[in-house]
């Protein structure tokens, strides 16, 4: 079973811009880690890959209000954050999925 990168930061620019409070970039981080999860298990059906990075991307989608309610919100900084940790991920693993499909469910 291949694990995941331990000396890679998720969503590094995130948690280096205090716009985005930690607790709710944890909340994106917890999302990504259950991808990173699945991953690890060597699944390489690109459907249910797909499947889990849709199933991340719509949980993030449901955190837009709690961002937005502490006086935040999904916008560039956290757009690229999401995007180049899912692009290390979908490299690391060795998954041929395009980033911008991999997160194509996402309204932010």
């Amino acid at each position: 079973m291949k694990k995941f990168d331990e000396d890679y930061k998720l969503l590094s620019e995130m948690y280096q811009d205090e716009y985005f409070p930690d607790f709710l970039v944890d909340k994106v981080r917890n999302q990504v880690q259950k991808v990173i999860g699945f991953l690890e298990t060597e699944e390489n059906d690109l459907v249910k890959i797909q499947g889990k990075f849709d199933e991340m991307t719509e949980a993030v989608n449901d955190l837009q209000e709690e961002f937005e309610e502490n006086d935040s919100e999904l916008e560039t900084v956290a757009r690229e954050s999401i995007g180049e940790t899912v692009e290390y991920i979908l490299k690391w693993f060795g998954i041929d999925l395009d980033v911008e499909d991999a997160i194509e469910k996402r309204d932010w």
